[in-house]
């Protein structure tokens, strides 16, 4: 089958050479005199555009539609660069998930989306946690982007992704599963809960399984974090995230907004948005 693309290699060398000056800085917002109740900063301009309904489950429309349109509209997600270890501990595994995300601080709690079963044909990745109730959740930063995107290869199982892509394990304090000694943060957890969902296409199959995990150790670069460990250094994180098809973006500007409180809305404003609800 011809491909409707063009060689990467083509297409990557127009483009402009990755810019190493480029760190994370911030910035105003859009509209630093925004007013509560002021709406979108766009002017009204988002009003006059029109909209189109998706049915996921319209007749004829393949699974893979709704995968390609909601990795590019979900954006940008964090990735939890999982690292694991066989039960017997003889295989280490290393894969990125963009289905991931924290869930909780009290205790520290973790959701990964792994597409696929845990008992038909499982990723390298959900075997090993399952089996050993245990993972390393590595942050993927600028400095090993090319090798941590490296580790999604269909390799079999029993090859390390760390062999392949050149990085390399440091010991965890508390679980099995090595860390990844480039990652700047990684925690190590051990699984709470997995859960496995059917396909609306064949409900005799699991499209996914969902784990929860929860992070018992932390593990920071010493030049990232503050003195009061609770903080760390974006500009030396610099953290990479997952778009949609194969792109992947990187922090560079950055804002901040204060949390609001109804508290500190003056009394006309408290009473328009009260008679408003």
């Amino acid at each position: 089958m011809t491909s409707k693309h063009p060689p990467f290699k083509e297409v990557e060398n127009s483009r402009p050479p990755w810019r190493e000056d480029v760190s994370p800085t911030y910035t105003r917002t859009r509209n630093p005199d925004w007013k509560p109740g002021e709406g979108a900063n766009d002017g009204g301009a988002s009003l006059s555009k029109k909209h189109v309904e998706i049915d996921p489950y319209a007749e004829g429309r393949a699974p893979i539609l709704n995968y390609k349109l909601l990795i590019s509209a979900v954006v940008p997600r964090p990735i939890g660069f999982m690292s694991t270890r066989s039960r017997d501990g003889t295989k280490t595994n290393l894969s990125p998930f963009s289905f991931f995300q924290m869930i909780g601080f009290d205790p520290p709690l973790f959701v990964f989306g792994i597409v696929g079963s845990p008992t038909t044909n499982p990723k390298d990745s959900l075997r090993n946690a399952i089996e050993s109730g245990e993972c390393v959740i590595n942050i993927i930063s600028e400095h090993f982007i090319e090798a941590a995107n490296f580790t999604s290869i269909d390799a079999p199982y029993g090859v390390s992704e760390f062999a392949v892509s050149g990085l390399h394990m440091a010991p965890s304090a508390v679980v099995s599963a090595p860390r990844v000694q480039e990652a700047i943060f990684s925690v190590e957890a051990r699984l709470v809960e997995t859960r496995e969902y059917k396909s609306k296409l064949d409900p005799s199959r699991t499209s996914s399984t969902m784990l929860v995990v929860e992070g018992v150790r932390f593990w920071a670069r010493e030049d990232a974090i503050n003195d009061d460990r609770d903080r760390l250094d974006p500009a030396i994180l610099r953290p990479m995230s997952r778009l949609g098809g194969i792109s992947y973006g990187r922090l560079t500007e950055m804002m901040e907004l204060p949390r609001p409180e109804w508290a500190k809305l003056d009394e006309e404003e408290k009473r328009k948005f009260s008679s408003q609800s």
